[in-house]
């Protein structure tokens, strides 16, 4: 079971609910989530590879970041927690951290986007580069057309990549590009419009791209959003603990 809506507080996040009654996967995304359960408050890292979760029936709730933001939110790269899953208090401090910790399942959510606003409110806003970045390279740029539309060099794009977003920016393309063709497939776009649409050579390029970065073939990722859309949204981008 899950479910998610936009923040309301915090630009560009989503609050999620879930509760697994069997075992999966959560799919890279390019973004990093708050994750609480029983109590307990995780930061969930960047991803570049599938991240396996256990069926439970414990409710967890999560606050899902656009790319680039959270790291800016924590002080702290995002390469640092890559494909890892670290407590919130290891990584800002048990003092900062108890505002979220601890709590009922019933107040997680409001909390965790009032500590995204007053986080922001403290460390200021982000470097706008990083949004940009994150725009073209989910639109389908190549990393040298980005690094010329955010002036910078290619070392340096993938220096400030690697910091707000866990890895450089060709990856990052890579997971945005099959995130964007997830969505058009769940929409009932056929895979050969799909695999044009977002720039890939053809729908055998679509095809080897999905199987490098989820290690399944598309037309498995379109069944199963499929699936999830007569039922509850496929979770694909929530960053879920095991």
């Amino acid at each position: 079971m899950y479910n998610e809506y936009p923040s309301s507080v915090v630009p560009g996040a989503t609050v999620w609910h879930s509760a697994r009654t069997s075992f999966g996967e959560v799919l890279p995304d390019g973004c990093m989530d708050l994750v609480w359960r029983d109590g307990d408050v995780m930061v969930a890292g960047p991803d570049t590879r599938p991240f396996t979760v256990t069926a439970s029936s414990a409710p967890q709730v999560g606050l899902r970041f656009p790319p680039g933001l959270l790291p800016h939110l924590l002080g702290l790269p995002a390469a640092h927690l890559r494909n890892l899953r670290v407590p919130l208090a290891d990584v800002i401090g048990g003092r900062e951290a108890a505002r979220v910790v601890g709590l009922d399942q019933a107040d997680v959510a409001d909390a965790f986007e009032t500590f995204g606003r007053s986080r922001l409110t403290a460390m200021g806003p982000p470097d706008p580069v990083v949004g940009a970045a994150a725009h073209l390279l989910r639109t389908g740029s190549v990393v040298a057309d980005v690094a010329i539309a955010t002036r910078l060099s290619v070392r340096s794009l993938h220096r400030l990549s690697t910091r707000s977003f866990g890895y450089g920016p060709k990856t990052l393309a890579g997971i945005l590009r099959l995130q964007r063709a997830q969505d058009l497939a769940s929409r009932g776009v056929a895979s050969a419009v799909v695999a044009a649409e977002c720039g890939y050579a053809d729908q055998a390029h679509l095809i080897r791209e999905s199987r490098r970065i989820t290690g399944r073939p598309f037309g498995a990722l379109r069944q199963a959003g499929s699936d999830a859309n007569r039922s509850t949204p496929l979770p694909s981008g929530s960053a879920t603990v095991a």
